[in-house]
């Protein structure tokens, strides 16, 4: 697992971002005082209208706080791998 640091105003993209590597098996969003506020299992593939009910979740989760930090639990069995710039 591993944990990044985010303001509100950058939670979303954040998240879009995690999504769009696919090796992402569960996301759990916390307050800054270390309370989960929602704590979301991901499926390999899932897009557009399955994904609403996340994002009306995500939504209703950035009034609440400034900062969160974001609990990544990723699939083992899959790696991502960047490729460096030229």
């Amino acid at each position: 697992m591993s944990e990044v640091k985010v303001a509100a105003d950058k939670l979303k993209s954040t998240l879009k971002q995690l999504l769009r590597e696919g090796n992402v098996r569960r996301v759990i969003i916390r307050n800054a005082s270390g309370r989960t506020l929602l704590d979301m299992p991901l499926t390999a593939g899932v897009a557009g209208a399955v994904l609403m009910p996340f994002w009306m979740a995500v939504a209703g989760v950035v009034a609440l706080a400034k900062e969160f930090t974001v609990v990544i639990e990723r699939d083992p069995d899959t790696a991502v791998v960047r490729a460096d710039p030229p």
